[in-house]
């Protein structure tokens, strides 16, 4: 399977991919007048797979929320390479290559399976390679291909999960974030999930995780980033946190 990321602008369709990382420089958003995050700076590099960790109520989500355009952010930019992505719309930023796959999933209960992945390729670019990345979905995930043509409402946790990252997917990005993966997940399921997005990363996407399970994601992942209470307290090699005696006291228990 070949990476699913989209050339960037200005490249022919079908020209070799580059990888694109997420830079964050001094964010800080919130909801009404609650300011969530403050001074928040990361990088994400290309090609890589990221975590975010922390504690509940930390602003994991805000954070993702805030870079796909989907609440305003205060202050500070959220970089896409060299291309700011702050105060641009959603769907500019999707063009761009960021796609969000939300905690919850979020997929359209109605629809079939095959109809939900359509959605996924609504922009001009994606669409026109859309048997492409249709293929190239399913081979990731074989069991959508055999529901493609039931209600999404009647897919197991597991298999809404695959159909809301295949979605994502589905829009060729060079960045995939995806906010909590596991949640409500089988240990096996888990397990088929995380191996999916590590793969991807293999494959030239930039993979930016939430997620609840540390022990899991910092096994799998290239590097990880602590939030709590809003700003970033911690970050290194994957490994190095997960071997951390905070890291392990405040989160695994040990």
């Amino acid at each position: 399977m070949v990476a699913l990321s989209s050339p960037p602008p200005g490249s022919e369709a079908g020209s070799p991919v580059r990888s694109e990382g997420l830079r964050l420089e001094g964010i800080e958003a919130g909801y009404d007048q609650m300011v969530v995050l403050h001074d928040v700076r990361l990088e994400v590099p290309a090609g890589k797979f990221t975590a975010l960790v922390g504690p509940n109520g930390a602003g994991k989500t805000t954070l993702l929320r805030a870079i796909a355009g989907l609440i305003p952010t205060l202050r500070g930019t959220a970089y896409l390479g060299e291309r700011a992505l702050t105060g641009r719309s959603p769907e500019s930023i999707v063009a761009e290559g960021v796609s969000l796959v939300p905690e919850g999933r979020h997929i359209f209960p109605n629809m079939t399976v095959h109809d939900n992945l359509v959605l996924g390729a609504y922009l001009p670019g994606p669409r026109v390679r859309f048997r492409e990345t249709y293929e190239e979905v399913i081979a990731m995930f074989p069991l959508l291909k055999e529901r493609a043509r039931q209600a999404a409402k009647t897919l197991s946790g597991g298999e809404a999960q695959m159909l809301a990252i295949g979605r994502a997917l589905m829009a060729r990005p060079r960045v995939l974030m995806v906010d909590e993966p596991s949640l409500g997940l089988a240990p096996q399921v888990v397990t088929r999930v995380f191996q999916a997005l590590r793969a991807l990363a293999d494959q030239g996407v930039t993979v930016f995780a939430v997620e609840q399970n540390v022990r899991q994601v910092l096994q799998i992942a290239d590097r990880a980033y602590v939030l709590s209470q809003g700003r970033i307290v911690d970050q290194g090699g994957a490994r190095e946190l997960l071997d951390h005696p905070e890291i392990r006291k405040a989160f695994l228990g040990m």
